[in-house]
């Protein structure tokens, strides 16, 4: 049985059993910042959630927000910050073709920052000066792109974006994040029902006018007069689509979410011809840092050849694997260097005392991996990686006996997320083919295609960022219209 049904016509509604203004069906970061925004504006709203609490996989996030252009924690740490410099920065690293989704993100950035801290999300002023994947030692701020990469650090002055919600222990930053919004929900009593799965949208021609839902066995139908908004999650677990998308990572990656994932949202607005956007586009992760002494070995294919960058952000490095013969890569360290990546579960082949003698553990060709070395070796001498570039902070020629981990997407776990979905504009409508809004028809967080349209050009943090920037978008759209 399919977890969406055919929309309903409206004719064919036996009663509305519930109504409001503006429905949303999630209560993730987005539904949860859309929900707020529509309560206080006066919009009569009714969150529909299929759990039986909110969070979704927002709260099982770092709780990590891509945020810039001047917001008081940069400005506390010492970082200066312009919309224009996080512009350029991410129209640099970035293919969208959403020009005003993209200025209204850099532009609507410090407001947002400074409205989810209104509502209790904790952000300490204080900066992690190293490289990392996320962090648990309290910092409410890191870099998490690739800002300080080349050829981007040439293009924008490279500063940290990476707004940290402390977690500590077991808690996650994510966790931290919507406890704070869901007590804000409730506190101000906005309209939630639980246990509540949206099977249909309902239309009266080509608008969107409500949905049909689940209720412990039972069907009701609720009436959207202004608005649909789809913020159900991601389709990560929905094996049917991520084969058919990004099949590598399906066969062998890990996809984070829960099972609510499954790509109900993405299903509900492709019913009433909803186009989407970047469906191939994967965020993965399985890091070679921390500890950051194991940038400054080098990655190279099965070809025994570099191919990207080692200070790269992590999933700007997966995604260049994955290009890679066989999504094969290795990464080469010596013995002042040597340690375990602490994310990923990267296999240790061994230690090796010749070039010769690696190259014929990893099926490599000796003398390519050779001159590889060789080049890199002298690159490193004279402080200038002259081929990919990396930053003179992490070069360090490397010398015999070496040690080897095998980083390839098919035996290490990538944990992944797609950046796929319903191709939507600046104010969360749906799209179709053409690019026309349909109407009364909205979605935001990881239902919609995200602003970074594969994983060498995300940043850790853009999508809950956009997910409650855009998901409040959506809300104010409809009030204005209502």
């Amino acid at each position: 049985m399919s977890i969406v049904e055919s929309p309903v016509l409206v004719e064919q509604v036996p009663a509305w059993d519930h109504s409001a203004t503006l429905v949303v069906i999630g209560l993730g970061v987005a539904g949860a910042c859309a929900g707020l925004e529509a309560h206080r504006g006066g919009t009569d709203v009714l969150v529909l959630e299929r759990a039986s609490g909110g969070g979704g996989a927002s709260a099982l996030s770092q709780g990590i927000f891509y945020f810039g252009g001047g917001t008081d924690v940069q400005a506390a740490c010492g970082y200066h910050d312009s919309v224009e410099n996080m512009y350029d920065f991410l129209r640099a690293v970035t293919s969208t073709e959403d020009e005003q989704s993209l200025r209204v993100f850099c532009e609507q950035s410090v407001e947002q920052f400074d409205w989810l801290e209104a509502q209790g999300v904790p952000f300490k002023r204080e900066a992690f000066k190293g490289k990392a994947v996320y962090i648990r030692t309290g910092e409410g701020l890191l870099i998490t792109g690739n800002e300080k990469v080349w050829p981007f650090r040439d293009t924008a002055a490279p500063v940290s974006r990476g707004h940290q919600v402390s977690g500590s222990g077991e808690i996650s930053g994510g966790s931290v994040a919507m406890q704070a919004l869901l007590s804000t929900v409730g506190a101000e009593q906005v309209p939630v029902m639980y246990d509540t799965a949206v099977t249909a949208l309902v239309v009266d021609g080509k608008r969107v006018v409500g949905v049909k839902a689940r209720k412990q066995g039972k069907d009701l139908y609720v009436r959207a007069t202004g608005g649909v908004l789809i913020a159900a999650g991601s389709f990560n677990l929905n094996e049917e689509i991520i084969h058919a998308n990004m099949p590598i990572y399906a066969q062998y990656g890990k996809p984070l979410g829960t099972p609510q994932n499954d790509g109900a949202g993405l299903l509900l607005g492709q019913s009433v011809g909803g186009a989407t956007q970047g469906m191939h586009g994967v965020c993965a992760t399985a890091s070679i840092y921390p500890p950051a002494d194991l940038i400054k070995g080098i990655i190279v294919n099965a070809n025994g050849e570099r191919f990207v960058p080692e200070d790269a952000y992590h999933a700007r490095t997966a995604h260049y694997i994955n290009l890679q013969p066989g999504a094969r890569a290795y990464l080469i360290l010596d013995e002042e260097i040597f340690d375990y990546p602490k994310h990923g579960s990267h296999v240790f082949m061994d230690a090796y005392e010749t070039v010769n003698e690696m190259a014929q553990a990893l099926g490599v060709p000796a003398d390519t991996l050779q001159a590889t070395l060789d080049e890199y070796n002298h690159d490193a001498h004279a402080g200038v990686d002259a081929r990919f570039h990396k930053h003179a902070d992490w070069l360090k020629p490397l010398h015999a006996p070496y040690a080897v981990f095998n980083i390839s997407i098919t035996s290490s776990d990538y944990h992944w997320m797609s950046l796929g979905g319903l191709w939507t504009n600046a104010d969360a409508q749906v799209l179709d083919q053409a690019g026309t809004p349909i109407a009364g028809l909205y979605a935001a967080g990881a239902s919609a295609s995200h602003l970074a349209q594969d994983g060498d050009e995300y940043a850790s943090g853009m999508s809950l960022a956009a997910g409650s920037l855009f998901g409040r978008r959506a809300a104010q759209h409809v009030g204005s219209n209502r």
